[in-house]
C-alpha cells in the first residue's frame, strides 16, 4: 500500500522527540484556551493552520473574540507579531512598507511595514479597499513583497490571521475570490456558552488573561512541528477520497465555482496537521471530513445564493455537507 506525506517505504515516521511535540502542542492549546473560553475547536483550527503553513480567516460578529484569539496565539508561540487595523484610508504601503528619502545620505532607504513579522494580524480586513487588500496577496502566496521592482523575503514562518465582520455590516468590502483562496481556512467562533461566559467574567475581575500569556514554544520548535506535519502519512486511498470530494464540487449542479487545486492542497496539508495536533503520524478519513467545511466553504460559489461570503455561508456549508454524504468513505 502506498503512503503519501511520509517515507516512501511506508515505515513509521515518528513525531519529533518521542512525544515531546505532543507536550508542546498541548501546552500551546492550553495557553490559548485559557484566554478563549469554551472554544477548543476554534483554537485547534488556528493551530492546524499554523502547522500546515497556512493563513486563517476568522469571520464573526464584533466582540466575539477574533482579535483576542489571534493575540493569544502570537504571544503563546513566542514569534514576532504585528497588528494592522484595516480601514478605508489604509494604503498598500502602510502594509508592505516603502522607500523613504534620506537627506543626509542623499538616497532612498527601505522602511519595512508591519507586514514583516512572523504572525500578522489583519484586523477587520474587509474594511480596507480592494487595492489595499491585494497588498497581502503576494505576501500570503509567496512569503515576499515586491516594491519599487525589488522583492523582499518575509520572516519564516509567516502567517496571516485575518479577522472580518460579516459582509453585510456597514462599511465593509467583500473579499474577492482570489483573496479568499489564499486563506487556508475560514472559521467562526460563535457566542460562548453560559458557564464559559461566566468564567470569562470571573477571569477578568482583576486582570486581562491575555496579559498573563507567556511563550510556550520557540521559533525553532514551530518550524520543527511544521516539518513534522509535512511527514504525516496519508494513505493513497485517503488522497483519492479527498480528490473525489473536490471533483464533486466541480460537477455539482448546486455549485457554480468548484474547489481549485490550491484548495485540494490546503485540505491535504490541514489533514496532516490535524493528525499531528491529535497525536498521530498518520491521517484517517475523519481528518478530511472534519476539515471540508472550514477549508472549502469560502472557496466555492453556490448556484443559488452567490458567493459563500456574501450572506451564503450557511448555504455553502449545507451544499458541502450534502455533497460529503454522497462520497463513499474508503475502508
Amino acid at each position: 500500500m502506498r503512503h503519501w506525506g511520509g517515507s516512501e517505504t511506508g515505515q513509521r515516521t515518528d513525531l519529533p522527540s518521542d512525544g515531546a511535540a505532543l507536550s508542546r502542542i498541548s501546552a500551546l492549546q492550553e495557553a490559548v484556551g485559557r484566554v478563549i473560553k469554551g472554544k477548543p475547536e476554534a483554537v485547534k483550527h488556528v493551530l492546524v493552520a499554523l502547522f500546515a503553513r497556512g493563513h486563517i480567516l476568522i469571520e464573526d460578529v464584533p466582540g466575539i473574540g477574533k482579535t483576542t484569539l489571534a493575540n493569544a496565539l502570537a504571544k503563546a508561540v513566542g514569534l514576532s507579531f504585528h497588528r494592522i487595523q484595516f480601514t478605508s484610508d489604509l494604503l498598500p504601503s502602510d502594509v508592505t512598507g516603502l522607500s523613504v528619502y534620506n537627506q543626509q545620505t542623499g538616497g532612498f532607504e527601505w522602511k519595512p511595514g508591519p507586514g514583516f513579522a512572523n504572525v500578522v494580524l489583519a484586523d477587520e480586513i474587509n474594511r480596507a479597499t480592494p487595492k489595499t487588500q491585494s497588498a497581502l496577496l503576494e505576501a500570503m502566496a509567496e512569503e515576499q513583497v515586491t516594491t519599487d521592482g525589488t522583492s523582499r523575503q518575509l520572516p519564516s514562518p509567516f502567517m496571516v490571521v485575518a479577522t472580518q465582520n460579516p459582509a453585510e455590516h456597514h462599511g465593509t468590502y467583500p473579499l474577492p475570490e482570489s483573496q479568499l483562496d489564499r486563506f487556508m481556512m475560514r472559521i467562526g467562533i460563535g457566542y460562548p456558552g453560559k458557564s464559559d461566559e461566566l468564567e470569562m467574567l470571573k477571569d477578568r475581575e482583576s486582570s486581562d488573561p491575555l496579559s498573563r500569556v507567556v511563550p510556550v514554544m520557540t521559533l525553532s520548535e514551530v518550524k520543527d512541528l511544521q516539518e513534522a506535519a509535512s511527514r504525516v502519512r496519508v494513505d493513497e486511498s485517503l488522497a483519492g477520497y479527498l480528490i473525489d470530494i473536490v471533483e464533486r464540487t466541480r460537477v455539482s449542479d448546486s455549485i457554480e465555482l468548484g474547489v481549485s487545486p490550491r484548495g485540494s492542497l490546503a485540505l491535504f496539508r490541514c489533514a496532516q496537521a490535524l493528525a499531528l495536533v491529535e497525536g498521530r503520524d498518520f491521517c484517517i478519513a475523519d481528518d478530511i471530513k472534519r476539515l471540508v467545511l472550514p477549508v472549502f466553504a469560502h472557496r466555492i460559489k453556490t448556484a443559488s445564493r452567490g458567493t459563500a461570503l456574501r450572506g451564503g455561508v450557511a448555504d455553502a456549508e449545507q451544499v458541502l455537507g450534502e455533497l460529503l454524504d454522497s462520497v463513499p468513505v474508503p475502508v
